[in-house]
This record gives structure tokens, sequence and C-alpha cells, in this order.
């Protein structure tokens, strides 16, 4: 087989250049990242301009979320092909290596350069990526914690423990006395934290049973000076709100749940994607150089 062979990339002994050249490496991180701040910081300026405390002025959510993203996945991929493409350009060339091991090297400079790039940046922003990644997480803890949220703010203005506060409604329910209306004229402050209580625990367990509800409807009655009638209707559109509220906070976290996961996913995917164009612009940077190289020594 002839040393001309095109499927080396160079004759003569092979160089004792080490298979991981750092300095490319860095050099195309640090371009790369530096790169990614420079394309965010501009981003930013320009989602501000799409934002106002102005209503009608602003843009929606919506917008705004998709207009972000798509600047992030267009940030990841520019970014990646410059530090590529410099990784491949700057490495010095391999002698008597099959193009297969050069190809192999090329990308494999071009990845890491990539995976160094990524890891500064997100050190650089890390509270940023953070709050992406944990979103969804937090809003579903938040949620989930609310009705422990107001169950100790309706104990702290009882001036109760925390022990009060979980086994009071049912305090309530053994000492309930026979006669509603006279207990609420004559001890509002009472009645007040008593119904606190029944509404809390109609939060926790998903409703206030009917007996609840027409012992709230009796004692509204008596202190505001309506009929039961009134007070029972009154009760109902007031538990009728709470549910309505409960479901709009339950709706909010679950669309922050699913922004989160999409978000998630698209900046993986983004990040892969960003890998593939890292190790395949460095592999053209490499084989550029090593024809640039060729041309000169023929000419010489």
């Amino acid at each position: 087989m002839s040393l001309l062979s095109s499927d080396v990339s160079d004759v003569g002994i092979e160089s004792n250049t080490p298979a991981l050249a750092w300095g490319p490496v860095i050099g195309g991180a640090v371009a790369a990242a530096g790169i990614t701040i420079i394309l965010l910081l501009l981003g930013s300026g320009v989602g501000l301009t799409m934002v106002s405390p102005w209503a009608g002025d602003s843009a929606s959510f919506t917008t705004v979320g998709v207009t972000a993203a798509i600047w992030f996945v267009v940030v990841q991929w520019l970014a990646s092909a410059l530090g590529g493409y410099l990784t491949g350009r700057l490495r010095t060339k391999w002698a008597g290596l099959h193009t297969d091991e050069v190809f192999f090297r090329d990308t494999a400079h071009g990845f890491l350069s990539w995976a160094l790039a990524t890891v500064v940046v997100v050190g650089l922003a890390g509270s940023a990526f953070t709050s992406l990644t944990g979103a969804g997480v937090q809003a579903v803890s938040t949620t989930a914690a609310t009705a422990t949220v107001v169950g100790s703010a309706a104990a702290a203005n009882g001036n109760a423990t925390a022990f009060d506060a979980a086994t009071g409604y049912f305090t309530d329910l053994l000492l309930r006395p026979r006669d509603l209306a006279t207990r609420a004229q004559a001890d509002d402050a009472s009645a007040t934290a008593e119904i606190s209580r029944i509404l809390v625990q109609g939060a926790v367990n998903d409703g206030v049973p009917e007996t609840d509800r027409t012992y709230i409807a009796t004692i509204v009655a008596s202190r505001a000076g309506i009929t039961p009638e009134d007070a029972k209707a009154r009760v109902d559109q007031v538990l009728q709100q709470i549910e309505d509220a409960k479901n709009t906070a339950l709706k909010t976290a679950d669309e922050a749940r699913k922004s989160a996961a999409t978000a998630a996913m698209l900046g993986a995917l983004s990040l892969l994607v960003g890998a593939f164009i890292a190790s395949a612009a460095a592999a053209l940077g490499g084989r550029q150089r090593d024809d640039d190289e060729a041309v000169l020594v023929v000419e010489r």
C-alpha cells in the first residue's frame, strides 16, 4: 500500500503531540462563552422593549416566552458553531494519522469545547438556570403547601399553637353549642375564629360538609341580621368563590409546571443540538486547516 494514500492525513513519523490539545479547546470555549453572554444580553435588551407596565403596551406572556425560547436556541447554536470552528482551526496538525482518527479527534475537541463553554456559562448564570429548572417543582410544592400556609395564618391570627390549629376544628365539633344564635351574638371573636377553622378544614378536605354549611349560615344570619335563607345563599356564594380561587391557583400552578417542563426539554434538546454543531464545526475547521496547510506545502 502506498504511503501517499488519501486515507492518511500526512506521511512521516507520527507526531509527539498529545491527542488532546487543551489550548484550542479552551480558546474555543472562551470564545463561545463570550459570544453567548453578549447575545444573551442583547436578547435581554430586546426583550425588555417588548414589555411595559402600561396596560395594552406590552406583548403577551406567551409571545415573550416563545421569543425568549427561540432566541436561547439561536444563541446556543451560534455560539457552539463559533467555538467549535475556532477549536478545529487552532489545533496543530496531527502527522501520520488516519483521516478517520483525525475526524474523531476534531469532533471530540469540538464537543469538549462546547462542554467547557456550557459549564462556564452555567456557572456565571447559575441562578437563572436553577430558577428555570426548578420553576415547575416550586409551583407544585407551593400549591401543595397552600393549605398549610393558610392554616398557619389562621392559627397566628387566633393566637393559637400549631397543635391547636391542627385539632381546633375537631375541638369545635365536640364543643359546638346547641343554641348557635346566642353564642354568635355573645362572642363574635370566637365565632369568627371558628368559621375560619371550618373554611381551612374545608379547603384541606376539598369541600365543606353540609352540617358545617348550616352551622356557618346560622352564625351569619345572627351576626348580619338577615334571614336564614339569605345567610345560606351568602355562605354558598362565599364557598363557591373560595373554590374558584383554589381551582385558579391549581390551574396556574399546573400551567407553570407544564411551561417549566417544556422549557427544560427544549433547553436539553437545544444543548444536544449545540453539542452536535460544535463537533461538526470543529471537524470542518480542522479539515480546512489541514487543506490550507497542504496547499501551502504544494506551493512551496
